[in-house]
């Protein structure tokens, strides 16, 4: 049974592309990061049309999304030595500490439950796994109001606009490694997490 959620990614898919282009800055830090660490099983959550997929390099990527038409796209890509799978973030179904990395780009924001999320992950990660989030996370500055505002908006593309740290509790089980920040407005953030 598809949700709304599901019924406007598979719409969306189209204009993703466009999306891509404006995070690629960012998602170049993502990659140049997970391609440093020793080799090992990656999930991939959110993994959409699978533009960027290609630029995994030692990696053997498990990729998931819940939109059937962002995994159409993904697939047609023919990219070798991927798996794709249709998923459900919330429910992963992996075996305990199955991955040495997992990495959340554009995600968190958008899932039902963040929190059930995170514990998934936590559950899936091997101890010493890193968790790699590449997000916009509300500032702590003038930012914070626009973000309130946009808030009602925001629910209509299936995302939370007003998206702190500090409301994410499941997050204290993991330890910070690094923490980049892109842009002179502190907007996106790229966060390392290690499981301890």
């Amino acid at each position: 049974m598809l949700t709304n959620t599901n019924r406007f990614y598979n719409r969306f898919f189209l204009f993703y592309p466009l999306v891509d282009l404006f995070l690629k800055r960012h998602k170049l830090a993502l990659y140049a990061a997970i391609n440093a660490l020793p080799s090992g099983r990656l999930l991939d959550i959110g993994v959409g049309n699978g533009a960027d997929l290609a630029k995994y390099e030692r990696h053997h990527i498990t990729g998931i999304d819940n939109s059937s038409k962002m995994l159409e796209k993904a697939q047609a890509k023919k990219i070798p030595n991927i798996e794709l799978l249709k998923m459900d973030a919330n429910e992963l179904a992996f075996p305990d500490e199955h991955f040495s990395y997992v990495v959340l780009s554009h995600v968190i924001a958008v899932v039902k439950d963040p929190e059930q999320l995170l514990g998934e992950i936590y559950r899936i990660l091997k101890p010493g796994g890193q968790l790699f989030i590449l997000n916009h996370i509300t500032p702590d500055n003038a930012l914070r109001y626009v973000d309130r505002c946009f808030q009602p908006f925001a629910k209509l593309f299936h995302f939370n606009s007003y998206f702190t740290l500090n409301s994410l509790q499941t997050l204290q089980q993991f330890q910070l490694l690094q923490e980049t920040t892109f842009g002179k407005l502190s907007y996106f953030k790229l966060l390392v997490y290690c499981k301890p």
